[in-house]
C-alpha cells in the first residue's frame, strides 16, 4: 500500500509530518530519517486499531462474513 505523507521541517529544526489519508495520523522526528521512520510506525498502529474496530463491528453483525485481503 502507497499512502501520501507530507513532511515540513520545523523552525527548531526538527521535522512533522503527517498522512493525510489517515485524519489524526501524525508524527515527528529530530532529523527527516526519524519522521519519516516515526510516520511509517504511526501508519501501522493506525491500520492496526482501525482493523481491530471493524472486526468489532462485524461480531455485532452476525449476517457479515471477514476476509482479509492484502492490500
Amino acid at each position: 500500500m502507497k499512502l501520501e505523507i507530507v513532511l515540513e521541517p520545523e523552525d527548531d529544526g526538527t521535522y512533522s509530518v503527517h498522512c493525510p489519508a489517515l485524519k489524526g495520523c501524525h508524527s515527528q522526528g529530530e532529523t527527516r530519517e526519524d519522521a519519516l521512520i516515526n510516520i511509517q510506525e504511526a501508519i501501522q498502529l493506525y491500520l492496526e486499531v482501525a482493523n481491530e474496530k471493524a472486526r468489532e463491528i462485524i461480531v455485532h453483525h452476525p449476517k457479515s462474513i471477514a476476509i482479509e485481503m492484502a492490500v
